[in-house]
């Protein structure tokens, strides 16, 4: 969590029951209070907790109504639920796993227990979340890879069309990189995808602006509500800062590239197509390659 604490949103209508979690919990994690269902699934959707802890019995809306409502969100479903509750059949507790909860807490709480279980439950959330960044980053150059890059491109699609905004895109070519492999070597040549990514990564100033290795040299550049002049002021920039980089062979050798570019930008609308809107990117960056090679070239 990079020394973040997790958060734990605890929902229970009884005050002495959201005070005996907080002395458990508070010491270790941020905790937020929720004393009914429904300002639990606003809380929840605000906050976005790593774990909920939610009451069974709740005089609005009970904990087994909750969780469904939870799970129908894009922005809650994932979150982890434990049950807190002082029922004790076997019919309750298989009801509750059946609707997605991962785990029950007994009342009255046992302080070991509850920080054991919630303990456990955390190093899942964080095991998770390791497996999904290591599955959406290119292992080698640590961007984004092309799976993570579809799916940004289908939200920032999605996004741009109905607040009709601009997006832009550019597709990136390392020129000559087999000739540059076969000459130095395979290792250097990683070394030097890795240091082009750097420079990628250094040159993009906004948040929201997407670097992905699309595959064997080629980069994609995602860039929300960014028109067609913006877009080729960031290819221009990228192309200059890798024409000025140094990249050093294990003899002390200097080594230069340089990157070919295709930008195209659109506001989208339902009649375009996305995947046309990537083709002339590419459309454009063939063109860059055959009329010359270091230069940004937009779609037409």
């Amino acid at each position: 969590m990079g020394g973040e604490k997790y958060k734990i949103l605890v929902v229970d209508d009884e005050v002495n029951n959201i005070d005996a979690l907080g002395r458990i919990l508070s010491p270790l994690y941020d905790v937020i209070v929720a004393k009914n269902g429904q300002t639990a699934i606003e809380r929840a959707v605000k906050h976005v907790p790593d774990l909920i802890l939610l009451d069974v019995i709740m005089p609005d809306i009970s904990g087994f109504e909750v969780l469904p409502m939870l799970k129908e969100s894009d922005v809650t479903r994932k979150i982890p639920v434990i049950f807190i509750t002082g029922l004790d059949s076997s019919e309750d507790e298989e009801r509750g796993l059946l609707l997605g909860a991962v785990d029950y807490i007994a009342k009255p709480f046992n302080n070991a227990i509850v920080k054991a279980r919630v303990k456990t439950h955390l190093q899942i959330v964080e095991y998770i979340k390791t497996i999904e960044d290591m599955s959406n980053l290119d292992p080698l150059t640590n961007l984004a890879n092309r799976r993570s890059l579809d799916k940004q491109i289908d939200i920032e699609w999605r996004r741009t069309m109905r607040d009709q905004l601009p997006l832009g895109f550019i597709m990136i070519d390392i020129d000559h990189f087999k000739k540059y492999n076969d000459t130095y070597g395979h290792p250097q040549g990683d070394l030097l995808l890795k240091s082009v990514a750097a420079v990628y990564q250094q040159s993009l100033f906004r948040p929201a602006d997407f670097a992905a290795r699309w595959g064997g040299e080629e980069f994609a550049i995602l860039l929300p509500e960014t028109d067609l002049h913006g877009s080729m002021g960031t290819a221009e920039r990228l192309r200059a800062h890798v024409e000025e980089m140094v990249v050093l062979c294990n003899d002390g050798t200097e080594t230069r590239v340089t990157i070919s570019l295709g930008v195209n930008a659109a506001v989208p609308t339902a009649d375009m197509d996305c995947k046309e809107f990537i083709s002339r990117a590419d459309q454009a960056l063939y063109t860059a390659k055959t009329t010359g090679r270091n230069r940004a070239v937009a779609a037409e």
